[in-house]
């Protein structure tokens, strides 16, 4: 059942404009989508959320947008030339291939669904000390120990597991022979990394302090599956923490808990999210966990909290030449500081607020009991805040509604609706998560007052049209859900 909600998440985003095949009169390219007209704007308030929560709100954090193109040495010091791979297995028959560890956490998954606990916590143990030895042959061995087949072709004939490299290569320079290899960044962190003095010094920014920022980066996911769980390109919300060397724990612990502040904020339940500590650390961590989410197909992750030591700015200043330390007149010594990163996928917030805010209620229309599906987004990150209708389409109720949104325009974003019954405007606008509707009448012409129609609770009132902003601003506000913050 829960997987075909998540069918159904995948099919409305699609109907209702929030997410498209990318080049889909081509018949699409595989795992890159396309976000539409409703999705562009959930998309935007999501990073938007993230931004002012993250920036605006603190005195310490400071914002950035490095570029796409780095330096090649850049991802030499960082260890992406030599180690960012994932553990592929290939199937001789279907000629597909797969991350093991995927393909064991989807076996782990049916067996808690299946009410098998104890299997699934023999695999997961077994799994995480494969990845901690970095032993393959032993994910090979699990994989065939739990008959796991391949999705496609059914079989169990398996091919060695191997390490695949995730960085897409191009070149730049005008002649093919003078051309040097660059790559398409497959994390937005060192951007950030690369220009820690140009902002400590031009900001004046004093340890601790962060730089944050959003923007696209690029893996060549070999399996990438689950609609835009996992895409091959994708974008990152990402915020790197400068700390005194030995207060690492103290931050860590305490973006944590901001960081889940941050999402129970809007309103989803406690329950559908849960921290997992990695059991196999990165080459750069000391401690890292995820936040993961319920999803209908079961918990994956959606950011993750890494204290990352002094590793990055080591390997940079290393590698570059350049000293990347920082003068503490606290304790009035130079030093290289450790790092504490928060790491969110936006387009797997995005799918998290979907699968979120996707309901299917019983309703009565009259006699008739009927299916709404609606979309009960915070109202902050609805695409549209205020749909507007005239009654019909003559006698200068559009002229009215025009006017109404004009007026509102500026701060609330609206959309004016004149096709179709009332009835079914409403269920429109319930698919796309409009949080208020509002119907103008012919009484509107006489009273100057409007009926508003409440979309989780579909309870209609009268209110005058001078009333409207502030009725309804605070309640689609960002402002009021930053306040949840504290």
């Amino acid at each position: 059942m829960s997987e075909e909600i998540f069918k159904k998440v995948v099919s409305h985003s699609k109907e209702y404009g929030f997410v498209f095949p990318s080049s889909e009169i081509y018949d699409g390219l595989g795992a890159i989508y396309d976000y539409g007209q409703n999705g562009v704007e959930l998309k935007n308030n999501i990073r938007q959320y993230w931004w002012k929560s993250m920036v605006n709100l603190h005195d310490n954090i400071v914002g950035l947008d490095s570029a796409i193109f780095m330096h090649p040495k850049v991802w030499k010091a960082s260890g992406h030339v030599d180690g960012f791979s994932d553990p592929m297995i290939d199937n001789k028959d279907s000629k597909k291939r797969y991350r093991a560890d995927n393909l064991l956490e989807e076996r782990i998954a049916k067996y808690e669904k299946d009410g098998k606990t104890n299997k699934a916590e023999e695999l997961q143990a077994a799994m995480d000390k494969a990845i901690l030895d970095n032993d393959l042959p032993a994910l090979k061995a699990l994989i065939e120990q739990h008959e796991i087949a391949c999705p496609v072709s059914g079989t169990r004939t398996w091919t060695d597991v191997r390490q695949f490299n995730l960085m897409y290569k191009t070149q730049m320079g005008a002649l093919a022979e003078d051309a040097e290899d660059v790559y398409l960044r497959p994390e937005t962190a060192q951007g950030i990394f690369v220009n820690f003095l140009n902002v400590q010094k031009t900001g004046r920014m004093k340890i601790p302090f962060g730089i944050a920022q959003t923007g696209k980066a690029f893996r060549n996911e070999v399996v990438a599956r689950g609609f835009i769980m996992r895409m091959r390109e994708f974008e990152q919300m990402e915020m790197q923490f400068f700390v005194r060397p030995g207060t690492e724990m103290e931050w860590y612990t305490h973006w944590k808990e901001q960081r889940l502040k941050w999402h129970n904020a809007l309103g989803a339940n406690p329950a559908n999210y849960r921290f997992h500590d990695h059991v196999k650390l990165a080459h750069y961590a000391n401690a890292a966990v995820d936040i993961e989410y319920k999803f209908p197909i079961g918990f994956r992750e959606v950011e993750g909290i890494h204290s990352r030591t002094d590793f990055d700015l080591s390997q940079h200043q290393q590698f570059s030449g350049k000293k990347l330390q920082y003068f503490d007149p606290e304790v009035n010594q130079n030093y290289i500081p450790y790092v504490v990163e928060t790491s969110i996928g936006l387009d797997r917030m995005f799918l998290l607020t979907m699968c979120e805010s996707f309901k299917e209620e019983q309703v009565q229309n009259g006699e008739q009991t009927e299916t709404r599906t609606v979309l009960n987004l915070p109202p902050a990150l609805a695409p549209v805040k205020l749909a507007v209708f005239p009654l019909v389409k003559k006698d200068g109720l559009p002229e009215m509604a025009r006017t109404i949104i004009s007026d509102l325009k500026y701060e609330i974003n609206c959309q004016y609706e004149e096709k179709d019954s009332i009835g079914k405007r409403y269920r429109r606008h319930d698919a796309i998560g409009t949080p208020f509707c509002i119907t103008i009448d012919y009484e509107s012409l006489q009273d100057e007052s409007v009926t508003i129609r409440h979309r989780d609770t579909m309870t209609q009132e009268r209110v005058k049209i001078a009333a409207l902003k502030d009725l309804i601003l605070p309640k689609v506000s960002m402002t009021e859900l930053l306040k949840k913050l504290g």
